[in-house]
C-alpha cells in the first residue's frame, strides 16, 4: 500500500487538529510490518521543518488566549459564588501559565509527543531526493498550468513528479493532503479530476484521496482504535496467512505476548488451526502447542462450543510427548 501524506497533514499535529497522535503510531506499525509504504519527499521533510515554529507559535498563542477573562457587574459582588468563581479563575490562570511553560521547555528541546511521533515516521519513510530533474519537471508542470501547485511555488508540483517517478506501475496511490491544490473545487473530498486522470494515464492505477489520516484509518482499519490493537490484528494476520513453518512459528512468537483477545479474534485463532494446514500440521510443536493450550485455558469460555470440542481434541492429538531425560 502507497502512502503519500502532505507537509499540511503532518503541521496539523502540532496545532487543533482532530486527527491524534495515535494515528501517527498505527502508521508507523502498518509500516514496520510490511503494510504500508510510505513515501517522504525531502520537500515534505524541509517544508515541514521549515513551519514547524510558526505552526507550534499559533498554537502556542492560541493557548494563552484560553486564560480566563469573565467581567463581573458590580451587583454580582454581594453574592457567594463569585469569590468563588475568582479563586476558581486564579487556579485556572495558574494552570494554563504552568502549562504554557512546560509546553515552551518541550518546544525548546524538540520533545514534543508530535516531534518524536513524526521524526520516528520519517525515518521509517521511503525517501525521495529532491534533483534537478525533478524540480526541472515541477517548472514545466507550473508554466504550462497543471495542477498541482500555486504560481511561484514549486512544492506540490516537485511532490507529485516525484511520486509519478518512484512509484511503480500498475500500483495505487493512497493520498493525505488538505490542500486545496489537491482537492476537487466541486467536491472537497475527491482529488482533481486531472490528477486522476493523470495517475491512471501513467500508472494505469487510480488514487485514493483523504483530507485526513483519520479518514484513512477509518476506512481501512475501522475496527482499530489503538497501535496494540494494530499489532494485534496484524499478527493475527501473519498466521493466517503463514505459508510456512518458519513464518508460523514466527508469528505464534508475536501472538503469545498478547494475554487477551476479543470473542472474535479468539475463534479466529482457533479456526486457523482447521483452516491453515501449516499450523495444523505443527500444533504439537511446543510453542505453537503452548500457545493454543493458553488460548484455550484462558478463552475457552468466549471460543464458540463446536469449535471449542473440536479444539480440545486437536489438542488431546498434538499433545507433545515428554522428553525422558
Amino acid at each position: 500500500m502507497n502512502l503519500f501524506i502532505d507537509t499540511n497533514v503532518f503541521l496539523s499535529f502540532f496545532h487543533l487538529s482532530n486527527d491524534d497522535l495515535e494515528e501517527i503510531h498505527k502508521l508507523a506499525v502498518l509500516i514496520d510490518k510490511g503494510d504500508v509504504t510510505l513515501w517522504l519527499t525531502e520537500q515534505v521533510k524541509d517544508e515541514f521543518k521549515r513551519n514547524r515554529e510558526s505552526k507550534i507559535s499559533d498554537a502556542v498563542k492560541k493557548l494563552k488566549e484560553q486564560k480566563s477573562k469573565p467581567q463581573f457587574p458590580q451587583i454580582c459582588k454581594d453574592y457567594e459564588e463569585y469569590p468563588q468563581i475568582r479563586e476558581l479563575q486564579k487556579d485556572f490562570d495558574k494552570k494554563i501559565s504552568s502549562l504554557i511553560k512546560k509546553v515552551n521547555d518541550d518546544v525548546a528541546a524538540r520533545t514534543l509527543k508530535a516531534d518524536q511521533k513524526i521524526d520516528e515516521l520519517f525515518q521509517k519513510a521511503k525517501l525521495i531526493e529532491t534533483t534537478q530533474e525533478l524540480v526541472d519537471k515541477a517548472r514545466l508542470r507550473m508554466d504550462v498550468r497543471n495542477p498541482p501547485g500555486k504560481d511561484g511555488s514549486l512544492g506540490d508540483a516537485i511532490n507529485w513528479e516525484a511520486l509519478l517517478e518512484s512509484v511503480a506501475d500498475d500500483e495505487k496511490l493512497y493520498l493525505v493532503a488538505d490542500d486545496k491544490d489537491y482537492y476537487s473545487v466541486l467536491d472537497d473530498s475527491k482529488l482533481k479530476d486531472f490528477l486522476s486522470d493523470e495517475w491512471q494515464e501513467t500508472k494505469n492505477e487510480e488514487v485514493q484521496f483523504y483530507r485526513r489520516l483519520s479518514q484513512f484509518f477509518k476506512e481501512h482499519y475501522p475496527d482499530i482504535k489503538l497501535a496494540s490493537e494494530l499489532e494485534k490484528e496484524l499478527a493475527i494476520r501473519a498466521l493466517v496467512n503463514s505459508g510456512n513453518f518458519a513464518s508460523t512459528h514466527s508469528a505464534i512468537s508475536k501472538l503469545e505476548k498478547y494475554a487477551e483477545f476479543n470473542k472474535s479474534q479468539a475463534n479466529e485463532l482457533a479456526q486457523i488451526c482447521f483452516t491453515n494446514d501449516q499450523v495444523g500440521w505443527i500444533l504439537s510443536d511446543q510453542d505453537v502447542y503452548d500457545f493454543y493450550k493458553v488460548l484455550l485455558d484462558n478463552h475457552g469460555e468466549i471460543l464458540e462450543e463446536e469449535l471449542k470440542n473440536k479444539l480440545i481434541e486437536k489438542l488431546k492429538e498434538a499433545e507433545p510427548e515428554e522428553d525422558d531425560a
